[in-house]
């Protein structure tokens, strides 16, 4: 990425934390509640579907553990929890550069501060998961993500991809974080996601699995 990429993409990001930290807390509250409704109804019935076709199931999804001012998961990852069929996991920052490695969460995992202060689970190695949760600050229509600038999820997707894993994103976004109309173009190492749901519904269908 160019200089003027670069410092564009820094202040779009600056440009959309605002936007979001604007946002009214009753207008946070509902949002938030129908992202996790959508979540959760898209993938239970996505599992219904492949449990009736004979197809392989769904084993584990990769979430995140929302940080302030984005979509709070947290409700929506102890209910799928519950479920003894479905691993949860949450990213670990293994190391500057490197992939995210996904560990197993429950609600008795413990949790630790990790390398940016987002909270960690302490927990075994989990296994590669089938669908990625992916915080999104930015996005576009055709599923480009403009993240936080640490470039860990376009290097896991990639890692995960290299890999020959069959796995399906969903970037998880706030409906003030779409850029049509803004001068943004996604770098050549950025990853397309599948998906996007924000506030307002589906910015990006959801694919079936």
């Amino acid at each position: 990425m160019n200089q003027n990429a670069q410092d564009n993409a820094a202040a779009l990001r600056t440009r959309l934390k605002q936007r979001r930290a604007g946002m009214p807390p009753q207008d946070r509250e509902r949002g938030a509640l129908l992202i996790r409704g959508r979540l959760y109804t898209w993938l239970a019935t996505n599992r219904t579907r492949l449990r009736e076709s004979g197809r392989p199931d769904v084993r584990g999804i990769a979430a995140f553990w929302s940080m302030a001012d984005e979509p709070a998961l947290q409700a929506l990852l102890r209910q799928w929890a519950e479920d003894e069929t479905l691993t949860v996991s949450l990213p670990v920052v293994a190391a500057p550069g490197q992939p995210l490695r996904f560990r197993a969460w429950t609600p008795d995992t413990p949790m630790k501060p990790g390398a940016y202060g987002i909270l960690e689970p302490d927990g075994p190695e989990a296994p590669a998961p089938d669908v990625v949760l992916v915080p999104t600050l930015g996005y576009t229509r055709q599923g480009d993500r403009l993240g936080y600038g640490g470039g860990y999820y376009d290097r896991t997707l990639a890692a995960l991809k290299a890999a020959g894993h069959a796995f399906t994103t969903v970037g998880v976004a706030w409906a003030c974080g779409d850029l049509s109309g803004e001068a943004y173009a996604p770098a050549a190492h950025d990853v397309r996601l599948d998906a996007i749901l924000t506030d307002k519904g589906w910015a990006v269908p959801a694919p079936e699995l």
